[in-house]
């Protein structure tokens, strides 16, 4: 019975249900609650972010401009822009709105430099962006410290005046500028000097990550039990073909004995003779014992009045009974 298994179709469902739970488990749930996990622990910074004061500098870059602090941490700057190096981020919509970001180097007084993103400008078509010089003096700015990003796998572009790339990567625009920037960055806060619109922060809500996540993890479960109840399906209903069967063997054997104990024909008529015999003998006794009809008849009746003559009124009357 078990042979079925063996045949291409299942085998193929049975490789594809295992496939599918290994992914579910090793892949999909971890990157979705992966993605919950981050969004919690970056809604948790920006929280922690607004109950400190600003830090400074030095509290929390490293030396050669890595994070020694948790992302979104709020950190002061005082030194100077590079506005001769300025880089447009471009194909970054914000609020559903297209719109070009504005990164430059920022000198601090330690002399350490860091690329600042000081907001944002809106893109409009077929019109070149208009983007304020920064103050050329000494300034104070507050901003939240961001890991860079990748270098993105688009190549940056000359256009409108600006060198404009698709990424806000501190390495890439190193290699734009010529100048040794940091590993991470700051983004500038709202109303500082040489900000531009400042860019919204993230919406602080969990999203859907983790019910995605246990969703993966109950497909993975339900998968398996799935083609074990198809397997069981399988196995109950040719059970119950194979007891129909031999049901239906065991009525076929049993036919032929049946047919040999029906009468034959003479053993019939033999049997009908008797019982007529015996009905005629039973009829002949019958007749013996109950009286003639005569008998039972009263002697006719004679009118006293008339002499010796019969009663006609007896004769009326048979004939009204015989009627």
């Amino acid at each position: 019975m078990l042979k079925v298994f063996a045949k291409p179709g299942w085998v193929i469902t049975a490789v594809a249900v295992i496939a599918f739970a290994y992914l579910a488990f090793t892949v999909l749930a971890p990157w979705q609650l992966g993605k919950n996990a981050r969004t919690s622990e970056r809604n948790h910074n920006i929280e922690m972010a607004f109950e400190k004061a600003p830090q400074p500098v030095g509290d929390v870059f490293a030396a050669d401009g890595s994070l020694k602090v948790n992302e979104w941490t709020r950190v002061e700057l005082r030194g100077h822009y590079v506005p001769d190096a300025q880089v447009l981020v471009r194909m970054r919509p914000i609020d559903g709105q297209q719109a070009y970001q504005s990164l430059l180097p920022f000198r601090s007084d330690s002399g350490q430099v860091l690329m600042v993103n000081r907001g944002f400008v809106p893109a409009t078509p077929n019109v070149a962006p208009v983007v304020p010089q920064p103050p050329s003096g000494e300034v104070s700015v507050v901003g939240f410290a961001r890991a860079s990003e990748q270098v993105p796998s688009n190549p940056p572009v000359q256009r409108d005046g600006f060198t404009q790339v698709s990424g806000i990567s501190t390495e890439e625009v190193s290699g734009l500028t010529g100048m040794d920037l940091g590993r991470d960055y700051v983004q500038l806060a709202q109303d500082q000097p040489g900000g531009l619109t400042a860019i919204p922060l993230p919406q602080l809500e969990p999203g859907p990550y983790l019910s995605y996540g246990i969703q993966w993890i109950a497909f993975g479960i339900m998968a398996p039990l799935g083609l074990l109840y198809f397997i069981r399906a399988e196995l109950k209903e040719r059970r119950e073909d194979e007891l129909l069967a031999q049901q239906a063997s065991t009525a076929a054997d049993a036919a032929p004995a049946a047919e040999g104990a029906v009468p034959t024909q003479e053993s019939a008529a033999q049997a009908s003779e008797a019982s007529d015999g015996a009905a005629d003998e039973s009829a002949a006794v019958s007749k013996a014992q109950a009286p003639s009809e005569d008998s039972r008849q009263a002697p006719p009746r004679r009118r006293a009045r008339y002499g010796g003559r019969q009663d006609h009124f007896r004769h009326i009357s048979d004939d009204q009974q015989r009627f």
